[in-house]
């Protein structure tokens, strides 16, 4: 699959070939909602708490007496009926992570790609780099290249370049390491430069080579 290279500016830098195998995936709903759920379920703070009725401070003595009110049998005010008392089968601090074998992330990122580059939601650019570190400026070269919600890629990302696009709403700068598939999908288009693309060929073939020796590992 070859695609034009373009410059920030606006101009030609020649095509590149994308590899089927990345790129040109029939998308998968099931498999990007797999991996989707997986990354906001890892990252949720699970933090949430309620007192039981041994946490709170208050008196332990009897409301009133047992027996004689014509009322319901009572011990203290904690009991979670009352104002101030506990909270029955409440939250506790957990992890909401759940396990996804890593040969399904890697698909997920694939697909990904690959649902960009077939709803023509991929760009290439031939490098993300800035002259002056400027809002302005950058936004306007956004703007010829038709970039209003987008997720920018690089190698390595440039500082004065994220500096000048971080200002920038619905604009998101990442470095390969930190690809992922909710950020692709959350974003109108995907913007790779030359450098990125050799980083994610680099990194699905590193996270292949450690998926084949796992199993080979397991089988034996």
């Amino acid at each position: 699959m070859d695609i034009e290279v373009k410059t920030l500016a606006g101009g030609s830098a020649g095509t590149v070939s994308l590899p089927e195998e990345t790129f040109g995936l029939e998308p998968r709903a099931d498999i990007l909602h797999r991996v989707v759920r997986w990354q906001l379920a890892k990252r949720q703070q699970g933090t949430h708490k309620t007192m039981t009725r041994g946490e709170i401070n208050s008196t332990g003595k009897k409301m009133y007496r047992q027996k004689g009110t014509g009322r319901a049998r009572h011990s203290d005010k904690k009991a979670p009926q009352f104002r101030g008392g506990s909270k029955a089968h409440g939250p506790k601090p957990r992890s909401h992570a759940i396990d996804l074998p890593k040969k399904v992330r890697l698909l997920g990122l694939k697909h990904a790609l690959s649902a960009k580059a077939k709803a023509q939601g991929l760009i290439v650019i031939e490098d993300a780099k800035v002259e002056a570190v400027k809002t302005k400026a950058l936004r306007e070269q956004f703007k010829g290249l038709g970039l209003a919600n987008a997720l920018i890629i690089d190698g390595t990302v440039d500082a004065g370049f994220a500096k000048a696009a971080r200002n920038i709403p619905m604009v998101d700068v990442l470095p390969v390491a930190g690809l992922n598939v909710y950020d692709i999908m959350r974003r109108d288009t995907l913007v790779l430069t030359r450098s990125a693309l050799d980083g994610i060929e680099a990194r699905l073939a590193g996270k292949s080579a450690a998926a084949a020796e796992t199993a080979a590992e397991g089988a034996n």
